[in-house]
């Protein structure tokens, strides 16, 4: 079946693209949660009036992936955190305390959109995806190092 993209959505396609996708994700998703229509003569009609309009949003969109990547571009995050035995993590690094320390540097992202390959138990450099428009990603290091105890001096 084939429908047009009312907004862009990562494994199909950008706005105002014509896809092919299965009938029953088309009727069941894409049409009723408003973010497709069918290919009809009528539709084609409203995308050709449409197509500067969506160009310079797709262009913005595109300004503001390019500017998301250069601030994250270099980044590198120091995560303190208790370690046991062999420097091993209580617990995990999560994508909420990689948003939340990117958000001390300055960069307001969703936790959804940083990819972590595998969870981060222990002590040391990793290289983390960050998701930051449709098919771009940006890099940033995040050291993860053992939490300094403070010593009450009494």
């Amino acid at each position: 079946m084939e429908i047009i993209l009312k907004e862009t959505i990562d494994t199909l396609g950008q706005e105002g693209e014509i896809v092919k996708v299965k009938p029953g994700y088309a009727r069941n998703y894409l049409i009723p949660q408003k973010k497709a229509v069918l290919v009809t003569d009528e539709n084609l009609a409203s995308l050709e009036a449409e197509k500067q309009a969506i160009a310079d949003r797709l262009e913005a969109e595109r300004k503001e992936t390019e500017k998301m990547s250069a601030k994250l571009a270099g980044k590198v995050l120091v995560i303190q955190k208790r370690v046991g035995d062999e420097n091993r993590l209580f617990g995990s690094v999560t994508t909420a305390e990689i948003a939340e320390a990117l958000e001390k540097e300055g960069v307001q992202i969703d936790k959804k959109v940083i990819l972590l390959k595998t969870a981060i138990k222990a002590i040391g450099e990793y290289t983390i995806s960050v998701k930051v428009g449709y098919q771009t990603t940006a890099d940033i290091k995040v050291q993860v190092v053992p939490e300094q105890l403070e010593k009450a001096a009494s």
